[in-house]
């Protein structure tokens, strides 16, 4: 008896700390993600601010709130820039890169994964080796050899570019995914008489689609905000890319800092739907694949 009254006020003795140990715990993981969460949304809550001042009172006030909402900087960027130009540019140049980044890499991973042949490692390590060598460093022979294919100042040069920075992530990530799914499920698709591309696009892509949507926000957001290759690959102002386009609110001497922050932030809008849109999918497939 007194051996269980002992245990009993043990357990009772040292029950309520753990749980008040746990609940610090909780409570500092919480705490460190709002701080984190406040570092990583303030500089865009600064510039959407921003986007409502003028010059001086960006100058005199950088961190307070704008004394009234001034849109005079919108109406500049609608009427005296070519922004929808610059918008539409990179929505075509992003989405036509990502889809052939999605379609290339998962088919090539699905092969990789689903299927066995020889030196199927070996290609995998291939793939994944684009993933070691920055193609900025590369810059000369890409220039060299676009000009050869007059791909230069083309739409055509600046998404096959893209495309090929993308595919070694994309056949990393999908291989991974789909080496988990189970075979039973392709095996009962042939007993049902599919063929492999009704296996693959009815039955496999499917449930890989948490991993395309980490694909494709993963390469969407560099594609989007990249200002070298267009830098370096467009020359005509009517092919120019957002991040290249709003270099010109920046002049020489005199920079308008609030068209130019109003420009920022209506580049931002777009990437930032993207994401909220598709979150949930992406947090399912970072955890799904954090699993397996």
């Amino acid at each position: 008896m007194a051996n269980i009254a002992s245990t009993t006020t043990t357990h009772q003795a040292t029950g309520p700390v753990s749980y008040k140990g746990e609940g610090f715990k909780n409570g500092a993981i919480q705490a460190l993600l709002w701080l984190n969460a406040v570092i990583m949304l303030y500089p865009l809550f600064v510039m959407v601010m921003s986007s409502f001042k003028s010059n001086a009172e960006i100058f005199s006030s950088p961190l307070a709130l704008p004394q009234s909402l001034n849109f005079a900087n919108l109406e500049k960027v609608w009427s005296e820039t070519n922004f929808l130009q610059y918008l539409g540019n990179s929505l075509l140049v992003t989405s036509a890169s990502v889809a052939l980044i999605l379609v290339v890499g998962t088919m090539a991973a699905y092969a990789i994964a689903r299927y066995e042949f020889r030196f199927s490692g070996l290609w995998l390590m291939f793939f994944l080796s684009g993933m070691t060598v920055p193609l900025k460093l590369a810059i000369i022979p890409l220039f060299l050899q676009l000009n050869a294919l007059n791909l230069l100042n083309t739409y055509a040069g600046l998404i096959l570019v893209y495309t090929a920075m993308g595919i070694p992530s994309a056949v990393f990530i999908m291989t991974g995914f789909l080496r988990a799914l189970p075979k039973e499920l392709e095996e009962s698709a042939r007993i049902d008489g599919a063929n492999e591309f009704v296996i693959m696009w009815q039955v496999m892509l499917p449930l890989a689609r948490p991993a395309m949507v980490i694909v494709a926000i993963q390469n969407a957001v560099p594609i989007w905000n990249d200002f070298f290759f267009p830098l370096i690959l467009i020359t005509s102002d009517s092919l120019k890319t957002l991040p290249q386009g709003l270099t010109v609110f920046m002049g020489e001497f005199v920079t308008d800092w609030g068209v130019l922050f109003t420009g920022l932030t209506l580049a931002a809008l777009p990437i930032t739907l993207l994401y909220i849109l598709l979150s949930r999918q992406f947090i399912a497939g970072l955890t799904q694949g954090a699993i397996k």
